[in-house]
């Protein structure tokens, strides 16, 4: 079995999933461990079976920059530790920094999308240590070529080999389920309603503001339309506040945090999807949305642009634009059931071609092959003075 030691900054669905994968691979033994342990962590599940949970050895739960030498001491004892074949770090910042601060050999460095998208232009410092650490992954995984062409822009070496894929779905739980729609769509009393479905975080690069105002502008003109928010975030009086004054409320469900199985229900009872993102990777709920048979009705950035054909899974609309989305709900809300039903077979069917996890992580494995042979071929201590050469900028 090939030790891999999985290095990421909590515990999210995204790790269980990843986690997951390697447990059921037969190949890997995965070593977990996490850079800080949130109070209240996204994901609720345990971990899988046959993951080995690793603690720091020192620092504190939350990270901060200012304890930086505690990481790199503790995860220096880590790799002596468990002396993994691979270390799979992300996101960029800061995880996958402190891997290559320490040398960790060989590195597949993953962004999770807002790291390089957003995070690495945010100040010089966050540049110089993309840079760092970008020039010292020995293999690069990107969730869609928008992230991978800014690796690039960002330090990436051209001979490092980069692997795209998005992370995808489990096909067989997210899928169109025309019973539990009925009855979920019964419990909130929205028989007759037309529901838009709503799952990002609460937070302003989510433009849930931006959703919010075009509920309220577009409920004035249809009263079918209905809003399931699900999540919560920095932004939540914000949102309420803009609802609550639109005069909208009780044609509003807000169902806070819930878990992945209860998720699904959600997704079953709503007519369209709709997410704002100023910035994405390839979305994951966006791909269980499709995957669910919904329509979607999405920001018109790079990555969306890969899953969304306008008129055939849903529609793009520009970012921010509050009087556009308005508009596109409008015209969800009063689109013919033939053409409904036609947009929910193509989500299935772009979920189907795109979005398949379990022919996506065959990719992952590619990855760890490819960081296996660097591994073989190029002895540690001339792989050391290379990332050394290298230098900062």
């Amino acid at each position: 079995m090939q030790r891999v030691l999985y290095f990421s900054f909590d515990y999210t669905p995204h790790d269980h999933r990843f986690l997951q994968a390697l447990t059921q691979s037969g190949v890997y033994q995965p070593f977990f461990l996490r850079l800080q342990q949130a109070t209240h962590p996204l994901e609720v599940r345990p971990l899988p079976r046959g993951v080995e949970v690793l603690s720091w050895p020192f620092g504190p739960r939350a990270f901060g920059w200012q304890n930086l030498p505690r990481y790199t001491a503790g995860l220096r004892q880590v790799l002596r530790q468990v002396q993994p074949h691979i270390v799979h770090a992300g996101p960029v910042l800061p995880v996958a920094f402190i891997a290559a601060w320490v040398q960790a050999f060989p590195l597949v460095v993953m962004s999770w999308g807002s790291d390089l998208l957003q995070d690495a232009d945010k100040s010089l410092f966050n540049r110089v240590t993309t840079r760092f650490t970008l020039q010292r992954a020995t293999v690069f995984i990107a969730d869609n070529r928008v992230v991978a062409r800014k690796a690039r822009t960002l330090g990436l070496p051209a001979q490092t080999p980069t692997v795209v894929f998005p992370w995808g779905v489990d096909l067989d739980r997210f899928a169109p389920d025309d019973s539990a729609r009925a009855r979920v769509r019964s419990l909130l009393g929205w028989q007759d309603a037309f529901v838009v479905l709503h799952t990002r975080s609460w937070e302003p690069i989510y433009g849930v503001d931006v959703v919010a105002r075009a509920f309220v502008q577009a409920a004035r003109r249809e009263p079918r339309l209905r809003l399931l928010m699900v999540g919560d975030g920095s932004q939540g009086d914000v949102v309420r506040g803009i609802l609550a004054a639109g005069g909208v409320l009780e044609r509003v469900h807000f169902a806070g945090r819930v878990p992945r199985d209860d998720l699904i229900r959600f997704y079953h009872a709503a007519d369209v999807y709709v997410s704002a993102s100023y910035s994405d990777g390839s979305s994951v709920s966006l791909m269980e949305a499709l995957a669910c048979g919904v329509p979607v009705l999405v920001s018109d950035i790079p990555s969306n642009r890969q899953w969304v054909y306008p008129g055939l899974e849903g529609e793009l609309f520009p970012v921010g634009d509050v009087h556009a989305l308005t508009h596109a709900l409008l015209r969800f809300a009063w689109q013919s059931p033939r053409a409904l039903r036609a947009m929910r077979r193509n989500a299935r069917l772009r979920a189907q071609a795109q979005a398949d996890w379990s022919r996506n992580v065959q990719r992952l494995w590619e990855a760890y092959r490819l960081a296996l042979h660097v591994r073989a071929t190029q002895p540690l201590g001339r792989a050391a003075r290379a990332r050394k050469g290298q230098g900062w900028v």
